[in-house]
């Protein structure tokens, strides 16, 4: 019985991460103005994978640029995250698959619903300091760190402000945080 209650308790705990991590998919794109940005995006990426023989490339590097890239990166990476919940998903719910199996699955989808969680934890504090915009992508063992440089520049006060954010949200080392200024 004892193995009955345990089984409940981790199905439960994956249940209410998963809905976070819908939660917080959804919250990302609840403005009209987002859902917009990436449909914009999608659909200029669309249209610059077929360019004309004439064409210089200069509209294509223009594609995803400013707000578009941070909102398609997001969307990318909740696509990404999404389907990797799915799959895991389907090892846990397959009869044949082992305990150890199962195990693993459950583990692997609470560490993704973890990180998603925790970067966008990351990238509303990035914004607080007064950033335009982040995207993080948080993986075992690395962050990183895509920031939208102020009108200044990016500066070496403004990595250190950033790293300070990831090291105290995350616990990764400093060595293990890379922080790329949006172009």
């Amino acid at each position: 019985m004892a193995t009955g209650k345990k089984r409940g308790v981790v199905y439960g705990v994956i249940g209410v991460m998963l809905c976070v991590a819908v939660y917080l998919n959804w919250s990302y794109v609840q403005s009209p103005d987002e859902l917009l940005v990436a449909g914009q995006a999608k659909n200029e990426l669309n249209g610059a994978s077929v360019m004309q023989e004439g064409d210089t490339g200069a509209e294509a590097s223009q594609v995803v640029s400013g707000s578009d890239y941070f909102a398609q990166s997001r969307l990318t990476r909740e696509q990404a995250r999404d389907e990797a919940i799915s799959i895991l998903q389907t090892s846990l719910q397959d009869e044949k698959s082992d305990n150890k199996t199962k195990e693993d699955a459950a583990g692997q989808i609470s560490r993704l619903a973890d990180d998603s969680v925790t970067e966008a934890r990351v990238e509303s504090l990035i914004k607080a300091k007064g950033y335009a915009d982040a995207v993080v992508f948080v993986s075992e063992g690395a962050v990183n760190v895509i920031v939208q440089p102020p009108e200044k520049g990016f500066e070496a006060q403004d990595a250190a402000v950033v790293r300070d954010i990831v090291v105290s949200e995350t616990g990764a080392s400093a060595d293990q945080i890379k922080i790329v200024e949006a172009a």
